[in-house]
Parts: structure tokens; sequence; C-alpha cells
């Protein structure tokens, strides 16, 4: 059965699944009628290096793209739904084996004005150290994302997502496999688009991965953030870490939700995952719900946890005493905030890139707070 059959043989989702809950499909479908799968056309891309407009040998962006055996357990409707609207859109971006790299490589995804759809594949083979930015801009109504691949054995990636889109829905489904004893530090950075449904689900299928998937979220105004992120672990030894940064403000409304699963036979595994969730506004709401589903009795450890709360007085108070007013003060705490995830997102050299392209924006949307 073709992608486009098997999305409208398996109907509207129901609102009691942990994926749908907050945000039903209905209301992040492009058109609101379900059994549509509109075909659109696909956004700019463009290929660079941090520091020009070149990339070096070793990486391209080909045409087509495939869904590789060994990737997570996906939600069927949404993987569905956009392989089959992107059919004129497919992508691969080819990373190849001992590529190295000091100079991060971006991606940027012009979605322009009007609604697009991309299935980008991803296939960084063995023994590769590179850093990944995929920028997302434009002011499109709706943008559809879809990501899959192979993280190869022995690789060292640093893969950040930003989502920058000035309005409109963002759908966003990640199916990525980390090899054995790869790294995988997986961002995502998200202070753009009315409203994004994420699905970003991650396997670790060999024996000693290591991944830490981070988040620094931003929402102001009525902007509606839906990310659920889900980490497999279905081999031994394995290490995966889940840290979630938001801040809410304004009328905004942030939801986190995160599952862990631990296999029967991963023996060695160690999982954990945390939510914080800073409240700007006293009519901003954010919702985060850890899940931990352990078959494997012999793991080093596995947790998670939750905190919300609005923005520390004392701390408010410290440094309006020591000069800054009220309004710097609470900018300053904000950015530390949003920072101490961003922070491990990769080198010192990504890390200075981040933060002075997200000043400006992470500016404008306080003042919307």
């Amino acid at each position: 059965m073709d992608a486009a059959s098997e999305y409208r043989s398996l109907g509207e989702p129901d609102r009691s699944s942990h994926l749908w809950r907050y945000t039903p499909w209905r209301r992040v479908h492009p058109t609101g009628k379900i059994d549509e799968i509109p075909l659109f056309d696909g956004p700019s891309l463009k290929l660079m290096s941090i520091e020009s407009e070149g990339t070096p040998e070793g990486v391209r962006l080909v045409k087509g793209a495939s869904i590789p055996s060994g990737l997570p357990k996906n939600d069927e409707l949404t993987s569905n739904f956009l392989i089959a609207a992107s059919t004129e859109s497919q992508y691969t971006l080819e990373v190849d084996s001992g590529f190295s790299s000091e100079n991060p490589v971006i991606l940027e995804i012009d979605v322009g004005e009007n609604p697009s759809v991309l299935h980008l594949g991803i296939e960084v083979e063995s023994r590769v150290n590179i850093e990944i930015v995929t920028r997302i801009v434009g002011a499109s109504d709706w943008f559809g994302f879809m990501r899959s691949g192979l993280i190869g054995n022995g690789s060292i990636v640093n893969d950040i997502v930003i989502n920058l889109a000035n309005r409109g829905t963002v759908l966003r489904s990640d199916l990525i496999s980390v090899g054995r004893d790869a790294h995988l530090r997986a961002g995502t950075i998200s202070s753009g688009s009315e409203k994004t449904k994420a699905d970003l689900r991650f396997r670790m299928g060999e024996r000693g991965g290591n991944l830490r998937v981070l988040g620094s979220v931003m929402s102001a105004e009525k902007m509606h953030l839906d990310h659920h992120i889900e980490i497999q672990h279905d081999a031994p030894e394995t290490f995966s870490r889940l840290s979630w940064h938001s801040a809410c403000g304004g009328e905004s409304r942030t939801i986190g939700t995160g599952m862990l699963r631990v296999a029967e036979g991963s023996r060695g595994a160690d999982a954990a995952q945390i939510f914080h969730n800073l409240l700007l506004s006293p009519n901003a709401e954010a919702d985060s719900i850890p899940e931990l589903e352990v078959m494997e009795n012999e793991v080093v450890g596995c947790g998670h946890g939750t905190a919300n709360g609005p923005i520390d007085e004392d701390q408010l108070f410290y440094l309006e005493s020591r000069g800054y007013d009220s309004s710097e003060a609470k900018r300053a705490l904000i950015a530390a905030f949003l920072n101490s995830t961003l922070s491990e997102m990769g080198s010192e050299t990504m890390h200075n890139w981040l933060v002075g392209m997200l000043t400006e924006e992470l500016e404008g949307l306080y003042q919307k707070t």
C-alpha cells in the first residue's frame, strides 16, 4: 500500500492518544479536511558553511530521499502524510565516511510565503565529526518537514534545528537512528511559527550509542508549540539524556511530552529526561508529561522529572541591586534560562554563532510577552 492509501486507511487519531492529546491532528492539517493530501511546492534550500557560501568536500545535498531500515517506531499517520505530500520535494543530506570539519554546516530552508513541504533524508556515514544547523525561515501559512536517517557507527554529530518561521503552522517529524558507539546531540530551538506540532523520535539500536536531546523554546502572544520526544533503547549499554527548557509569555502555550522506552535485553541502559518551564505571564501555560516504559531489569538508571514556575524574585532582586533595571534583569534571567540548554548544543564556535543569531529574535519575542 502506498503512503497516501496508508494514511487514508488510518482515519483521524483519537485525542486519547499520547501524541494527539493536546494538539489534535485536524488543527495542524493544512486544510482541516483530513482526507486531503495536498501536493505543495518545495521550499528553497541552501547549503553553506558557517563562514562562507560554499560547503566542504564530503558534504552534499542530493535529490531524492528514502526510508532506511532500523529507524525508530514511527507515528504512521504523520509519516505517511508527509511522505505522500512531499513526492516532488525530497532531498538527502549526505556526509562521507571519515569526514571532519571544525566549521558548522548550515542548511537554510526558506519556506517562502506559500504552503510547502520537505522530506529530508540524512545519511551520515561512519567516523564522521560534524555540526549541522538546519534553519527554517519564511512566512508560509503551513510547512511540513520530515527528516529520516542514520548516524553512522563511531560518528560524532551535533544536529540543531532552528524554527524561525515568521508565522503559520509547522508540522515536523524526525526519525533518527544512532549507530554503534555514535554520539548525537540533537538540539531544537523554536521561537517562530504561531503553531508547531513536532514528533521527534530516536532509536538506540546499537551498543554504545550516546544521545542528548536538547530543547530551547520561547513562546509569546498566542503561540501554541507542542513537542513530543520519544527515545527508544533497543541495545545494551546505551545512554540518553533529554533536557527541555521552555519560556512562555503572553497567552501562549507550550507542551512537552517525553517517552523513554527501554526494551528487554537493553542491559546497562542509562536514560533520563527533565522538563523545565518558565512562566513569564499569568496567562501563559506550560504542560510537561515525562513517561517511562522500562522492560529491562538490569539498567544503570531510568528517571524523569518536570518543574514549572515564574521568574525567581530573589534572583530578580539581586540583579536589580547590581544596577539592572527591572526589564533588563528579566531579560537577563530569561536568556540565562534558555542558554542552559543552548550552551550544550555544540562547540564554542557553534554556541557563539547561535547566541549572536538569536539575540535579536529573542529580544523581539520578549517585547511581546
